[in-house]
């Protein structure tokens, strides 16, 4: 079969099951373009994309600025890898440190990689800092997260399809309850603790957003314990909650670079995902010199972090989220849709709740987790023109680009409650 050649839906499911691993349960939609908000499937029928790729597209699919960049630099070089200098990879590392206030980045090309990366900077800087006897430094993390998907990430994790058979995990790392203070109070007790690493919005188990203030204290909290505050921000960062980072709290920088002081400044901050706007796989750890200088030449590295390509394409794709305030846009429609859906709920009792911030929310279906109904009600928005995914069985997470407009928002509102009356009939 050639690649070129053009196959149905139906055929493309077929080959993924027969020659794929089973790691995802997908909706049964087979898609080819995508542009802007929207997708095409291989039939030619156009859906609004109320997912992003997990919040990797925020700029829309395909945006000509990002791809420009992307074709001018792969005809240029796309990889030397770190055993020379190439003329991008500085650039990207002045650009990106500035962009987000800090003074050093180490670059990486996934999230999971990144996450991997901060774990590792934080335990060098707990015993060669901080003071933490050999082997013995603990990383706290918070129940029901998501970081990824590697031994070390999944040991942090208390969901058993992530866990089961998988074991033995990596020592060394603590779970508490999220958004509970006085349980990282009592953590941090521990003198071996190096690092507090915490989601500002846990979105993969269903849009958690914590308590007005959580953030803050427990950053106040780690500074009084000489503990790093690392903020996952892979899939709440680059605009998508209202403000280019969530750990930003009331942050008031009057350009949303965060390079003046916000209310929660991570001493490591992780990013992937939109970083590049969807285009390629680009992640990046950035923190201040007093941090980042724990690493030295063959302490950590990757062939492709820092390409050329990746450079490219996320300077690009870090200017079109300034260029086309896209925080700003976010924080509007965010109010918009989670208003709407407050309304759609005050008219059905199929919908308990609507939570979230900026354009990452959730809806949380009134049936438990083990029921069907959040995934019968994800085919049926399929059906009329809208793709979205369950998360942990009754929520409906709902994280479109943000380069939506008021009235494609309003018509994907009226799409969902179109759906959900369908439903309920």
């Amino acid at each position: 079969m050639s690649v070129l050649e053009k196959i149905s839906s139906k055929e493309a499911i077929a080959l993924e099951e027969k020659y794929g691993a089973q790691n995802y349960h997908p909706l049964p939609v087979v898609l080819s373009k995508g542009e802007g908000v929207h997708v095409w499937d291989v039939e030619g029928n156009k859906y609004y994309d109320f997912l992003s790729a997990y919040s990797a597209v925020n700029q829309g699919h395909c945006h000509p600025k990002i791809i420009d960049a992307l074709k001018s630099q792969a005809e240029n070089l796309t990889l030397t890898s770190r055993a020379f200098y190439n003329d991008m990879l500085g650039k990207y590392e002045k650009y990106i440190t500035e962009y987000f206030g800090f003074d050093k980045v180490l670059p990486m090309n996934t999230g999971a990689e990144a996450v991997e990366t901060a774990i590792k900077l934080a335990r060098k800087w707990g015993y060669e800092k901080k003071g933490i006897n050999a082997n013995q430094a603990k990383i706290v993390v918070c129940q029901n997260n998501f970081h990824g998907r590697t031994i070390t990430i999944i040991s942090a994790s208390n969901d058993p399809v992530a866990t089961e058979n998988f074991g033995p995990f990596t020592p060394g790392i603590v779970s508490i309850r999220y958004n509970d203070i006085y349980a990282l109070q009592e953590v941090l007790e521990d003198e071996n603790v190096a690092a507090f690493l915490v989601e500002p919005i846990q979105g993969e188990a269903g849009v958690y957003v914590p308590d007005e203030g959580y953030l803050k204290q427990a950053f106040d909290l780690c500074k009084l314990k000489n503990v790093l505050f690392i903020s996952d921000e892979v899939q709440t960062g680059i605009a998508r909650t209202g403000r280019l980072l969530a750990s930003c709290g009331n942050c008031s920088c009057p350009d949303k670079s965060c390079s003046g002081i916000p209310e929660v400044k991570p001493d490591i901050l992780i990013l992937g995902k939109a970083i590049s706007g969807g285009v390629f796989p680009v992640s990046a750890v950035l923190a201040n010199n007093d941090v980042m200088e724990v690493i030295r030449p063959g302490n950590h590295g990757s062939t492709f972090g820092g390409n050329p390509l990746a450079c490219a394409v996320a300077m690009a794709a870090l200017d079109v989220v300034k260029e086309e305030k896209l925080a700003e846009n976010a924080s509007k429609l965010g109010n918009l849709f989670r208003s709407e859906m407050e309304k759609l709920i005050a008219q059905t009792d199929l919908v308990r709740m609507v939570r979230g911030k900026g354009l990452l929310n959730a809806i949380v279906i009134n049936d438990d987790e083990d029921s069907s109904t959040a995934w019968d009600i994800c085919m049926a928005l399929k059906e009329n023109g809208l793709l979205a995914k369950p998360t942990h069985g009754n929520i409906i997470r709902f994280a479109p680009p943000l380069v939506m407009t008021q009235d494609e928002l309003l018509d994907c509102v009226s799409i969902i409650n179109k759906t959900i009356k369908q439903f309920e009939e």
